[in-house]
């Protein structure tokens, strides 16, 4: 891990939470997928997951010209996160349910995003393009599953 101060510091912590946040939103969809019943929900969390995998393979090349490894999610709110998904769907397996599991994980994927971008400013311009991005997949993921609801 690089402790570097200053743009490349800012840029490789861009970076990681970003990558952290994709490896968070993957898993949460694989959890679900499977469950979903309607074919059109299910082809946007398929859309979705492709292009967080896609930015995932640019992230991981922005790592590794930093010579850093990236970061994992923490693994509380990984397993806080897989049991509320596993409960709620023992309960109540429906496409309502999964849209509003998936729902409150883009609101929070949107807000931890814009909270490191704003808070790492000096990151350089492609990590700032890559995290922008995110927050537009995660947010619009968000708008087309409100159907669902």
């Amino acid at each position: 891990m690089n402790d570097k101060t200053g743009k490349d510091g800012d840029t490789v912590k861009l970076l990681r939470e970003c990558d952290a946040g994709i490896k968070m939103g993957v898993a949460s969809i694989n959890d679900v997928i499977n469950d979903v019943k309607s074919n059109d929900f299910k082809s946007l969390l398929y859309d979705c997951r492709n292009q967080h995998e896609k930015l995932q393979e640019e992230i991981d090349t922005l790592l590794d010209e930093h010579q850093d490894d990236g970061k994992n999610p923490n693994p509380m709110a990984k397993g806080m996160s897989w049991m509320k998904t596993n409960m709620k769907m023992a309960v109540d397996g429906s496409d309502k349910t999964v849209a509003d599991l998936m729902t409150d994980g883009c609101n929070m994927g949107v807000k931890s995003l814009s909270k490191y971008l704003n808070q790492y400013k000096s990151a350089d311009s492609k990590s700032k393009d890559i995290t922008s991005r995110l927050i537009q997949i995660e947010d619009k993921l968000s708008t087309d599953i409100r159907q669902y609801l």
